[in-house]
């Protein structure tokens, strides 16, 4: 690229900079959503420890009396479906936040003095994270490239 004058310049790296937020927000509403995914696909199945979140331990006899006069399997966190139902993602700018909004959510990911810990959102993340480093590079790199055109196309590959 010519420049014929520093202003030219600037503006550029102006252009560019803009280019490569607007790019980093969509891959971050794109990772988000990754994020999430993997939070619900792991709720039903007991999950084994991942760094430094512990293996799920097996449900209380009273819960699976409760899961099996609904009908139900042995399926942790999954005896009404609400807590599946509840996980979103919300992404303001360079922010994200994926979770739920329900004490439970909280109670099951970090334990209580009654309910072993059974994480589902950190191992969600660390589970995913090969593909979201993949999502921001693709955006950084489509925002350096000016290329918008190739953010839905690029970032989901």
């Amino acid at each position: 690229m010519d420049f014929d004058s520093i202003g030219k310049f600037v503006e550029h790296f102006v252009t560019l900079e803009l280019a490569v937020h607007k790019a980093a927000e969509h891959g971050l509403r794109e990772a988000a959503k990754v994020i999430e995914a993997e939070a619900k696909a792991e709720l039903g199945y007991y999950q084994p420890a991942v760094q430094s979140f512990p293996e799920w331990e097996q449900l209380a006899e009273s819960t699976l009396a409760q899961h099996a006069a609904l009908g139900i399997g042995d399926t942790p966190l999954m005896l009404t479906g609400q807590l599946y139902a509840s996980i979103e993602h919300q992404v303001h700018g360079t922010e994200a936040v994926i979770g739920t909004l329900m004490d439970i959510g909280a109670y099951q990911e970090f334990g209580t003095e009654k309910i072993p810990p059974r994480p589902f959102m950190g191992p969600a993340a660390f589970h995913s994270k090969d593909r979201i480093e993949k999502i921001m590079g693709h955006a950084v790199m489509a925002g350096l490239l000016g290329g918008n055109a190739l953010i839905g196309h690029t970032i989901m590959k």
